[in-house]
């Protein structure tokens, strides 16, 4: 380039037309040279692209007229949301719901119904051998306390029954429509036995709830099972009273005489020091702590 330059300057103004239609030529090379050497810039859209830099795309010129041009990688920002994930098949983004099951935790009436059904059949009400299997699905032994305080909540009259009812107004009061919701509230039910005021209640209505309803007391081997269930553990002098029990000419226990048994139990040492003779206690508790007191003193 830099000899047809020469040229141009040396042979100056007074050449003919041949020459100058030659030197229009050489122009013409020049400025198709200098098109050529651009060609990064028109590429990129570069417009401060020096001469050096657009020398270093010429030998890679092909390649860049057949390649879509390279897109640098965007930074992602620390505020970006982590769901915006950059699509490798297609140049745009979209949001990626991560997976995850949705678990809906509304009652469902119908479906409590319907789990009712499990253990009633045909019937109206889960009896014995329903309840047998009830307490098979939800691990728990018909004898432990948790069936006691489960019955208490669903206000059930028969020990063994539980009325449909029954079950649709104490499981909606608990929101339990399957086996699984009832026993994630175990520990819910075990904790109504740590609250005085609850557990009166509870002790209350096992009176109730274990007598035959033909009769106005409990007899006395089902009074004892269930002080057993439901004071055996707290009370310290359970297991003279019962042993009192066993040896007593009772054989049934009144709804006076069952009330009494839990305030005594409340409110007497067990070495009996506070207990007042002259107190308004039932026959059967004065007659108890004569019986041990003997005993503590032989």
């Amino acid at each position: 380039m830099s000899s047809l330059l020469s040229r141009v300057t040396v042979i100056g103004p007074a050449l003919s037309p041949t020459v100058d239609w030659l030197i229009l030529a050489d122009l013409h090379q020049i400025s198709r040279t200098f098109n050529r050497l651009n060609l990064k810039e028109d590429l990129n859209g570069q417009g401060d692209q020096d001469i050096g830099s657009s020398f270093q795309c010429t030998c890679s010129v092909f390649w860049c007229a057949h390649k879509m041009p390279v897109k640098k990688k965007r930074k992602s920002s620390g505020s970006e949301d982590a769901s915006m994930k950059k699509c490798r098949i297609s140049s745009f983004c979209r949001v990626q719901t991560p997976s995850r099951l949705i678990s809906d935790d509304s009652f469902s009436s119908k479906k409590c119904l319907a789990w009712f059904y499990e253990y009633a059949g045909t019937d109206e009400v889960v009896g014995p051998e329903g309840m047998e299997k009830f307490c098979e699905d939800i691990g728990v032994e018909p004898e432990n306390i948790i069936m006691l305080v489960l019955a208490w909540k669903l206000e059930a009259q028969n020990m063994g029954f539980f009325t449909k009812e029954e079950w649709l107004k104490g499981m909606t009061s608990l929101q339990c429509d399957c086996t699984e919701r009832l026993q994630s509230k175990f520990d819910y039910l075990r904790s109504q036995l740590n609250d005085l005021s609850a557990f009166k209640q509870i002790y209350r209505y096992a009176f109730d709830f274990a007598r035959d309803k033909d009769q106005r007391s409990l007899d006395i081997d089902t009074a004892k099972s269930m002080l057993a269930l439901l004071l055996g553990r707290t009370w310290a002098l359970f297991s003279a009273f019962y042993q009192f029990l066993e040896q007593s000419k009772y054989r049934v226990m009144n709804k006076d005489q069952w009330f009494n048994v839990l305030e005594f139990s409340r409110t007497v040492l067990a070495d009996l020091s506070n207990y007042d003779e002259d107190g308004a206690w039932p026959v059967l508790l004065d007659e108890f702590v004569e019986w041990q007191k003997a005993r503590q003193s032989s």
